[in-house]
């Protein structure tokens, strides 16, 4: 016959080994006072030998808890968003929480799929990186006691909650005055889709760094759309054949800056990207840091996307501790990280 499985062992099975009563076995299991020394290491030789695990389900659950958060990001395979969300991971781990993660890829519809099956499974509180603008979805579990921060990108209509994104207007800002100040003044910007906040915020800071400097905003050297390599090879084209080229690139956001560096080499496709004939190479600063970026020489404006989610969910469990109070907007510094690629001179 076949052999009957046995399911997993409980405290039962411990207080029976142990030779001790069921409490006195609970009180060892959540460290309480009030067992001896000798009792406390027949238990725990019990707990060993039978391979005993707390079920800290069940444990939580009747505390009104279930020691879990959800998180949503844009892509778990960004390397911003894998330094965000190890961070997170970090915080929770420290606060006995576990963090179910989830991708969004800028869809909207997927964000909330995602929002609605981790409220489903009753996390404590939620970490989003919102995709849409629409978060009325959120307003009744909310309501019903869960916490929520967004990071990276402020929610759109629905529930007032916390916010952590980075200075992204003053961090453009700050790298397309550094290529005005190397002598630019046809600066070119390549960044995502204009409906994006953080490429909305980026081009705004573009703007105003011209505007400052006296120089008008010419529509011809901005290209906004999806960070894909075909698109970026094809902007790089139309840009660097006009009658009068960018000398200098300010590029939105990490993968962009990537895309760009691969159609300049001519890793994108059959031929790298034709420079005007009278241009040298053009200086380039990309938003957002990457690993190649130091041993390729690129200046970057970088953000920290683990501070970010480290103060995003610090924001989270300060809320889950009984903190009140209106909502909190973070806004994170940027720093410029100069490299030679930012600092050629135009041509």
């Amino acid at each position: 016959m076949p052999e009957t499985r046995r399911g997993r062992p409980t405290m039962n099975d411990v207080a029976a080994a142990a030779g001790v009563a069921l409490k006195t076995v609970s009180r060892v299991v959540n460290n309480e006072p009030g067992v001896n020394a000798s009792t406390a290491e027949r238990v725990h030789a019990a707990i060993e030998s039978l391979g005993y695990r707390r079920n800290d389900g069940a444990r939580t659950l009747r505390r009104g808890r279930t020691a879990s958060i959800g998180l949503v990001i844009e892509d778990v395979a960004d390397p911003f968003y894998s330094g965000l969300s190890r961070a997170v991971e970090d915080i929770a781990l420290a606060e006995g929480c576990l963090v179910f993660t989830g991708s969004s890829g800028e869809d909207p519809a997927r964000e909330r799929e995602l929002v609605l099956a981790f409220c489903a499974r009753r996390v404590d509180g939620l970490i989003i990186v919102p995709a849409g603008t629409d978060h009325d979805y959120l307003t009744p579990e909310v309501e019903a006691g869960i916490a929520a921060v967004f990071a990276d990108r402020p929610p759109g209509a629905g529930p007032d909650a916390d916010t952590v994104v980075c200075d992204n207007a003053g961090g453009a800002r700050a790298g397309t005055e550094h290529l005005l100040a190397h002598g630019h003044r046809r600066i070119a910007f390549l960044a995502d889709a204009p409906s994006i906040f953080t490429a909305a915020e980026r081009l705004r800071g573009y703007r105003e760094a011209l505007a400052a400097a006296g120089l008008p905003y010419d529509e011809g050297l901005v290209a906004m759309g999806r960070p894909d390599q075909a698109r970026v090879l094809a902007d790089l084209r139309r840009l660097l054949r006009l009658a009068d080229p960018p000398t200098a690139l300010f590029t939105g956001n990490g993968q962009i800056t990537v895309a760009t560096l691969r159609a300049l080499a001519g890793t994108a496709g059959p031929a790298p990207v034709r420079e005007a004939p009278s241009s040298g190479p053009v200086a380039i600063i990309g938003f957002d840091d990457f690993e190649p970026a130091d041993l390729l020489g690129i200046t970057v404006i970088a953000q920290d996307p683990a501070g970010m989610g480290r103060a995003a969910a610090e924001l989270l469990f300060r809320r889950l501790s009984g903190e009140s109070g209106p909502p909190q907007r973070l806004e994170l510094p940027t720093r410029l990280v100069v490299r030679g690629s930012g600092e050629r001179p135009p041509a």
